[in-house]
């Protein structure tokens, strides 16, 4: 057995095709067929029903389940070898909320990536409640989210600490104040963050604690699309302090100040105890923990 065998199996499992997987992988359809008969007869079993399209007998499935996490070892082996060069290199998938992605990441990412051009990354955005879970099960290597519970499977440092604010267009009737209390939103309209969102948590408990039953006339996943739609004036919304910078200064949104949102909420950079890291990654923990929060705070 060697790891091209490997690699033919798991490629004729996703194509379904000997003639498909040949062409991925650059061999003829007689050398692939070769390499997956030359596993059958070393294990005395069948691994692939041949019929159209091909499809993995139920000894295959088991034996893809170990191939795959041989490959992954071989993979983790290649990267540990390239870690010895001089050069951070490889490729890191982060995981955050759109906002922090918009906001937050493209000033880390400049300067990171003109510092270490080797290394590639993938952003991928999603509720803020799901970070931490997509760390603890490798759907991503490192994450930006807000703290709002410890694990003792991830690792978390502090960023920096953001606050959320009440927002309204400035047609709305609510903007001639600059200050309310979280009573007279009894009646408003509220666009709100999904439910699955750890700023909707907050949102929610301050109602609850104040026994107040909110208007919500739309929920959306994200703070960019609730911002789009405060702007026209569909409703007032809560959303972080930083993701509403540059609306401030073109005056398509107004603060109002509500005491009751006042409690500051920390943001930080979140990756999976115990797993490897490679120097990637590493590097990019240690510029990430290394910055000031104030260069968090201001895109200028």
């Amino acid at each position: 057995m060697n790891i091209s065998q490997l690699e033919t199996l798991l490629t004729i499992s996703k194509t379904m095709s000997f003639r498909k997987a040949g062409e991925l992988l650059n061999l003829t359809q007689p050398a692939v067929s070769a390499q997956i008969k030359s596993l059958e007869e070393e294990f005395s079993t069948i691994l692939i029903d041949r019929n159209q399209p091909v499809t993995l007998t139920d000894h295959g499935k088991v034996f893809l389940e170990h191939a795959e996490r041989m490959l992954a070892i071989v993979e983790e082996l290649k990267q540990k070898l390239s870690d010895l060069n001089d050069n951070p290199q490889g490729h890191i998938i982060l995981g955050t909320t759109a906002s922090i992605a918009v906001q937050i990441l493209p000033r880390v990412l400049s300067y990171f990536q003109n510092q270490y051009p080797l290394i590639k990354t993938t952003i991928h955005t999603m509720p803020s409640a799901q970070v931490m879970s997509a760390v603890d099960n490798g759907n991503v290597d490192i994450g930006i989210t807000y703290l709002y519970e410890k694990s003792t499977t991830i690792n978390s440092s502090i960023l920096y600490y953001d606050t959320f604010q009440l927002i309204v267009a400035p047609e709305n009737p609510l903007s001639r104040y600059d200050f309310i209390t979280i009573e007279q939103l009894q009646h408003i309209p509220i666009i709100m963050l999904a439910p699955d969102t750890l700023g909707r948590r907050f949102v929610d408990q301050i109602f609850r604690d104040h026994r107040m039953q909110p208007n919500i006339v739309m929920e959306l996943s994200s703070s960019e699309e609730v911002k789009r739609m405060v702007e026209i004036n569909l409703g007032a919304a809560f959303v972080s302090k930083l993701s509403i910078e540059q609306e401030l200064k073109l005056g398509t949104l107004k603060v109002i100040r509500v005491d009751e949102l006042q409690a500051t909420h920390p943001v930080g950079v979140v990756y999976k105890s115990g797993r490897y890291l490679n120097s990637a990654m590493q590097q990019f923990l240690n510029d990430l923990k290394g910055m000031p929060e104030y260069q968090f705070m201001s895109a200028e």
